[in-house]
């Protein structure tokens, strides 16, 4: 029988195990469960006397972008903590002296942090059944929303336990973790749509057109809106005035998916890097 990773068990038991963790989930449900109570009050008092079935497409929408929001805001205060935890409690280089190498106790304090967010997601379930009650969404559309939420929170986990790795103090690990969240979630956005109204400009003769190569940015706008979490679940729900964004010869969510992995992956790899002494690799048996 495989053994399982001793370091991997302790944080699932502690993290599962605990008073506070059946608070957090209360509360996320609470707070998405608000949101939709809300949005369905608000239009049953447009239309006072019945709730509209044609109207459970906006409801999906605002319930998966209210729950992209708040994964924005636990994966990165869940991780960020990981690493740079075990250094302020003197604790890390006990874990190093183990047979565990870095690169199992850097995915062993990734995976621990993300199971308790995929139970999180998983929990708001029945909220979506509510959609399916008054029909127009079709089964496939939930489980592609499903699935980008994980590609989503393994990368954001990635980002917080590399800042853990780096900075030895959880509080400064954790407002980089966020503030690079943010960039990548409202930074992108912000800078494609910058480029695509300068490049319009340029069509229309208001900067000289030897600027920049028209065709180049329209690249470069595209791949930003791949890249982006919030263009990418808007085009998955499907709304209409968002570019299906089609680059390398791939959909939106296929370079989304293919560009979070490869990122999340290079992360971990240099943060089990910063777990060696002196930032040095050194061989294991």
């Amino acid at each position: 029988m495989a053994e399982i990773n001793p370091v991997l068990l302790k944080e699932l038991r502690q993290r599962f195990r605990t008073g506070k963790t059946a608070w957090l989930l209360a509360l996320y449900l609470l707070v998405i469960g608000a949101f939709v109570l809300g949005f369905m009050y608000l239009n049953w008092r447009s239309s006072p006397g019945i709730y509209q079935p044609d109207r459970s497409r906006g409801l999906f929408s605002m319930l998966s972008v209210t729950q992209l929001l708040l994964l924005g805001f636990v994966v990165p205060g869940l991780t960020a903590g990981v690493i740079s935890g075990e250094r302020e409690r003197q604790t890390l280089n006990v874990l190093l002296t183990t047979r565990l190498t870095p690169r199992q106790i850097i995915w062993s304090k990734l995976v621990s942090a993300c199971a308790f967010v995929v139970l999180l997601v998983a929990a708001t379930l029945p909220l979506y059944s509510i959609v399916f009650m008054y029909g127009g969404i079709a089964p496939g559309q939930v489980l592609g929303v499903f699935g980008f939420y994980l590609v989503t929170i393994f990368l954001f986990g990635c980002i917080g336990v590399a800042c853990s790795s780096f900075f030895k103090r959880t509080g400064v690990s954790t407002v980089t973790a966020y503030g690079l969240a943010f960039a990548l979630a409202a930074g992108t956005g912000f800078l494609a749509v910058f480029l695509h109204e300068m490049n319009r400009l340029q069509a229309r003769g208001g900067i000289s057109p030897e600027t920049w190569d028209p065709a180049f940015l329209a690249w470069v706008v595209e791949f930003l809106q791949d890249i982006n979490p919030v263009f990418v679940l808007t085009q998955i729900l499907g709304e209409n005035g968002i570019p299906t964004g089609v680059n390398f010869g791939l959909p939106g969510w296929a370079v989304y998916t293919l560009v979070y992995l490869a990122a999340g992956v290079l992360l971990l790899h240099w943060s089990a890097r910063l777990l060696l002494p002196g930032g040095k690799r050194r061989r294991y048996r």
